[in-house]
């Protein structure tokens, strides 16, 4: 096991690797923002190291800074966190040159699978259903083209990237061209890579995703599925597992979990990763994309399956090989996640300092945070506060405790968006479980 690794990130996910670390005897070091000084993981590292100003390209992003401060301080391994660097295939290369070791994939499978373009085509190759489409369109007259032979409406995908950012819908043929230089023109603005691909829109559909874990003998398991059809502007709000759209499916349950570890395997995948599907009703899903990271809702698969990941995460990036078989991964209970935005109710950013904080607490109530009085809310981040998770015997009783936990929840000083995600709890096709990712678009129907 490493003695000493470097976290390069911050807020809810640089603490929750600086605790994993602490219960296995593991020495931290951080690195922070001129803007986040005071910051809890800063505090809670054993050492931490200043490498830029507020914007991300100045700290967080500073390649050269990390490497230098995980030379100089005697890491040995670097955990990426998500975001930022997370699935950087030219900094975990780096990481790779300096010795030091990039706790996730190899770069080749991040750059691979980083490349949705490239990544259909290994799920294609591996067996694993795709969406009907077509591979790198050269042009608009393509584009018109395709869309007439695969057949509206379908969308326009940047093969770079995510976030919902270079990607267009398109209900008519005659629409395509424009679609394609707009989704080329952002996709190039946001990651420095134009190149799109089409694929047929399927809809009404769940986004359901399953966590695998493998190690560098060979071994992958999954680690059961996520419904993560909560979405606003395609960023996640709220997860939870088992995905109730399977409830009497096992067989389709078990074909995405054969399909993610067949693709894990033809990749040459080592740690902790997820595969994301587009489920329809019929009982059909299809590939989106993997994500060669830990997830911010992997706190939903430990809840129910009692596997620390990202511990996990650490002994397989130093070679540790996985004591457990897929025979032996048992699921049971039901989780919940909501994710706590600093934003007020008109969906604009918050920020500020934390004036008064009180977190939910009880068996099986869990608040990842970075959050503490006084604590101050920069403009420069993402604006997760952080994530409210429970785990119940069901998800009737989940949906419950969830909503308890929602109404004793307070953050002071920032506002943020427990009345949203109660909206949620309460929205009857919500509670249906059979919901689609189109649920934000009418929650507030009458």
């Amino acid at each position: 096991m490493f003695e000493k690794i470097l976290i390069a990130n911050r807020g809810e996910i640089a603490v929750r690797v600086i605790r994993a670390c602490k219960e296995m005897g593991v020495k931290t070091v951080a690195v922070f923002s001129t803007a986040d000084a005071e910051a809890l993981h800063v505090a809670l590292a054993d050492e931490a190291y200043c490498i830029g100003g507020p914007r991300p390209q100045d700290s967080y992003l500073n390649e050269d800074a990390i490497l230098t401060c995980a030379i100089a301080s005697g890491a040995t391994a670097i955990h990426p966190g998500y975001g930022f660097l997370s699935e950087n295939a030219g900094f975990a290369r780096r990481c790779r040159e300096y010795g030091v070791v990039f706790i996730g994939p190899s770069p080749e499978v991040i750059e691979r699978m980083g490349d949705k373009d490239a990544a259909r085509r290994c799920a294609r190759d591996a067996g694993v259903p795709i969406v009907p489409g077509c591979d790198l369109l050269q042009g608009p007259e393509e584009a018109v083209r395709e869309a007439e032979r695969i057949g509206c409406p379908v969308l326009i995908k940047a093969r770079a990237g995510g976030g919902g950012r270079g990607i267009r819908r398109v209900d008519r043929p005659e629409d395509a061209a424009a679609a394609f230089q707009e989704a080329k023109l952002e996709a190039e603005a946001a990651f420095g890579d134009g190149e799109c691909y089409m694929e047929k829109f399927v809809f009404p559909a769940h986004h359901v995703e399953v966590q695998v874990l493998a190690d560098a003998h060979g071994n992958v398991v999954t680690l059961g599925e996520r419904e993560c059809s909560v979405q606003r502007r395609n960023q996640k709000l709220l997860e939870e597992s088992p995905a109730p759209c399977l409830d009497g499916r096992d067989d389709v349950r078990e074909r995405m979990f054969k399909a993610a570890r067949d693709l894990a395997r033809a990749v040459h995948y080592t740690g902790a990763g997820t595969i994301e599907y587009l489920y329809a009703d019929d009982g059909s899903f299809y590939f989106m994309e993997m994500n060669t990271r830990l997830q911010v809702e992997h706190p939903v698969t430990e809840f129910v399956s009692d596997i620390d990941l990202v511990k996990w995460q650490l002994r397989v990036a130093a070679g540790t090989e996985l004591p457990f078989a897929q025979d032996d991964i048992r699921i049971s209970k039901h989780a919940i996640e909501c994710r706590i935005n600093a934003e007020d109710p008109e969906f604009k950013p918050s920020c500020g300092t934390v004036s008064m904080l009180h977190t939910p607490n009880g068996p099986w109530v869990r608040f990842d945070s970075a959050l503490f009085p006084g604590a101050s809310v920069p403009p420069y981040y993402d604006s997760m506060l952080g994530k409210l998770i429970v785990r119940a015997g069901t998800r009737e009783e989940a949906v419950r405790k969830m909503r308890a936990s929602l109404t004793e929840l307070v953050i002071e000083g920032v506002q943020e968006n427990s009345d949203l995600q109660l909206d949620i709890l309460e929205n009857p096709e919500f509670l249906s479980g059979n919901y689609h990712t189109d649920l934000m678009e009418h929650l507030y129907e009458s």
